[in-house]
């Protein structure tokens, strides 16, 4: 047992073994004391004897009929040994009442030996059975903790390679063009990838370096579109300190751009991001690009709703709304 374990046995003990001994009869004099403390360690012991050697036969190895033998035999040598210490002190503590008149047979002091020692055999069958239970129970805990950390973890591995396709794709079209957008497109890459690979290694980011990212990765899009880019972008927050998933929200803006219309003056893309009260609403609409048919498919949101699942189970909402013109996605997050 750990240290701050074995404290909290003896002060349990302790408190039991005062309790019975301010309830017995036979407290008296020094020898029952002594007798008394004797007992108590020597049913303890049993206690621990059964906890550590019996009870694992019977729990974990399943070892019936070996268990069985060894707990009736340490059931019978015990009680034998308390009746052989008993006899041998028969005036101590084979005697009770108020001026020790009525003497227990052996057979009757046997017998309740017997009984206490089953007691606090069944007691440590019942504390082993306790702690396994509630140690298994931990040990699972504990596993599907690491199983969906390990699953966040290459979820999140997923988003990096999927962006970085498709920014170096739009990079590639602008130096193709020999756009002199291409520059600062590499150096907003270059910061967005800082983010993604050291800042956002943590469970949890500050919502404030969040919106930096979401910003960054907006300028970065801008910059491979030639017309001009119509986007409103709303941003109401009441707390920037607040703690977020990294990465929330690549998914949302990924499709916009990759699927929406960004140059249509009567209908620009409209992304919105609002906290309050703890309550995170992430909205994005954009008129669809007819044109712009992406045949491999993506992985983006389905990325998102398995993270969203892993990270905030039932403290989230993902509505989608797709017609033939227009696309909308939209998210509630509880922080």
């Amino acid at each position: 047992m750990k240290k701050n374990h074995t404290l909290y046995h003896i002060l349990v003990w302790l408190i039991l073994a005062t309790l019975l001994f301010l309830a017995n009869d036979n407290k008296n004099s020094f020898p029952h004391v002594i007798f008394y403390i004797l007992f108590s360690l020597f049913n303890i012991g049993i206690f621990y004897l059964t906890y550590f050697y019996i009870a694992p036969y019977f729990i974990g190895n399943k070892r019936y009929l070996s268990g069985f033998i060894i707990a009736a035999c340490s059931l019978f040598v015990s009680s034998i040994i308390k009746l052989t210490i008993a006899v041998y002190n028969e005036p101590i503590l084979m005697h009770y009442g108020d001026h020790m008149e009525r003497t227990l047979t052996k057979g009757e002091y046997f017998t309740s030996a017997l009984i206490i020692t089953l007691f606090f055999m069944l007691l440590g069958y019942a504390f082993r059975l306790a702690t396994n239970s509630y140690q298994m129970e931990q040990a699972r805990k504990t596993l599907e903790t690491e199983k969906l950390n390990a699953e966040l973890a290459f979820l999140k591995t997923q988003i990096n390679p999927h962006f970085l396709f498709n920014s170096l794709n739009n990079i590639y079209s602008l130096a193709y063009q020999k756009s002199d957008k291409a520059p600062e497109a590499i150096l907003r890459l270059s910061e967005i990838m800082r983010y993604m690979l050291y800042e956002s290694n943590d469970e949890k980011v500050s919502l404030e370096d969040e919106i930096n990212y979401l910003e960054n990765y907006i300028e970065l899009q801008k910059l491979r579109v030639k017309e001009q880019v119509y986007l409103d972008l709303h941003i109401n927050i009441d707390n920037y300190q607040h703690r977020i998933m990294p990465l929330l929200v690549i998914s949302f803006l990924e499709n916009v751009f990759k699927h929406g219309v960004a140059t249509d003056k009567e209908h620009p893309i409209r992304i919105t991001v609002e906290v309050q009260n703890s309550r995170l609403h992430f909205k994005a609409q954009n008129k669809k690009n007819k044109l712009n048919k992406d045949k491999s498919g993506g992985i983006g949101l389905t990325n998102l709703k398995r993270r969203l699942e892993l990270g905030y189970p039932e403290k989230h909402t993902f509505i989608v709304q797709d017609n033939d013109d227009y696309y909308s996605s939209e998210l509630f997050v509880y922080l």
